[in-house]
Order: structure tokens, then C-alpha cells, then sequence
């Protein structure tokens, strides 16, 4: 399986946790990774070239941080200039078919806050819903997605341990063949076969 990860953070250097999600990508065969700030610091985003990058994969991860309840301002610009009628959707716009889309976000509140008459009063799932909805449009099939939680905390207490807990956790997910639902369930069937069937 080929991965692409965009990353959309507006300022990785200064990241706590993102930055380590990225260092912990280096040197994976399988996945590129392409920061979108770095290569677009004037936002004159090369629409022909990241087509053809999506082209190329088979699982494509947004990473970036949550910002104001939705995606940061680069990454929703990547959308509106790649994910064309004609491309993504349309007439003939059946380029992104079959291919996987997951989220990789982290959250400055902690899980508690994203819950209905808590602070944020909606959960995490329904503010990403509009990119869920973007996914199906573009015959995308959406995975499910990676949050971290209470982003603030983990980054003052700056925890090595639990910094290398949250990548490696971070690269099991974005990497596990078996995020699609019908695949696991062939893997659990195909597992309880080998074991001569439920008792």
C-alpha cells in the first residue's frame, strides 16, 4: 500500500506533537510525505503536481492540527484548488475512486470537552463530518480517523514516553491495512477458521 501524508501544520518547527508524528515518519518505504506549508509558503499551490501525487497512492492521510473547529487554512485551500470538478468529482470525475482518506488531528481540549453541553458542545466525529462528506463526494472511501486529544496538556508536559507512545500509535494507525471494516472482518473470520471455528 502506497501512503501519502499531507501535512498541513503552519508552524511544524514550533509543533510538539506533530512534529514528533513527523519525525517518526522518516524513513518509512512506504509512505511520502509532503509538508504543505514548506512547499507552499506563498500558497500558489501546484495543482497538476499534487494531483499526480494523489494519483499515486492508495491511502492518502491529512495530517494537521484542529484549528477553530475545522482543517487550517492552507489544507482547506488544497481542497478547493485539487479536489476539481472533472477530478474529484463530476462528470469524469471518478479520479480518487477506491482510494482511502484518514485524518491524523490533534486537539487542544481534552475528549471530555468534545461532547454535546460540554465546552465545545459537539463531538470531534461531527466537526469532521464535512470532511467525511468531501471523501464520499469524491468516491473516497473515509477511514477511521486519528485523534489526539488535550493537545495543550501533552505539549507543555512535553513527556518523552509519552510522546513515543502517541507515534508509535500515530504510525500503526495511519499504516494499518485494516482500518477498512470489511478487511478486518475478513482477517477476525479468516483468524477463527484457522482455529477450527467458534466453539
Amino acid at each position: 500500500m502506497k501512503i501519502l501524508v499531507l501535512q498541513a501544520h503552519p508552524n511544524m518547527s514550533k509543533s510538539i506533537l506533530n512534529k514528533r508524528f513527523s519525525k517518526e515518519l522518516e524513513g518509512k518505504n512506504n509512505i511520502k510525505v509532503r509538508n504543505l506549508y514548506a512547499l507552499y509558503p506563498n500558497w500558489e499551490i501546484d495543482a497538476e503536481k499534487e494531483q499526480k501525487e494523489l494519483l499515486e497512492a492508495d491511502r492518502v492521510v491529512f495530517q494537521f492540527p484542529f484549528y477553530w473547529y475545522n482543517m487550517t487554512p492552507l489544507l482547506k485551500k488544497y481542497f478547493d484548488d485539487i479536489f476539481l470538478y472533472g477530478f474529484a468529482y463530476g462528470v469524469e470525475g471518478d479520479k480518487l475512486k477506491g482510494k482511502e482518506f484518514v485524518i491524523a488531528t490533534t486537539a487542544g481540549g481534552p475528549d471530555h470537552a468534545y461532547q454535546p453541553g460540554e465546552y465545545n458542545n459537539f463531538s470531534m466525529g461531527e466537526f469532521l463530518r464535512p470532511m467525511q462528506q468531501t471523501a464520499k463526494l469524491a468516491g473516497m472511501e473515509f477511514r477511521k480517523a486519528f485523534i489526539v486529544n488535550d493537545a495543550v496538556r501533552i505539549g507543555q508536559e512535553n513527556d518523552p514516553e509519552k510522546l513515543t507512545e502517541l507515534a508509535t500509535h500515530f504510525i500503526q494507525h495511519i499504516t494499518d491495512p485494516y482500518l477498512d471494516p470489511i478487511a478486518k472482518l475478513k482477517k477476525l473470520n479468516d483468524e477463527i477458521k484457522e482455529k477450527g471455528g467458534i466453539n
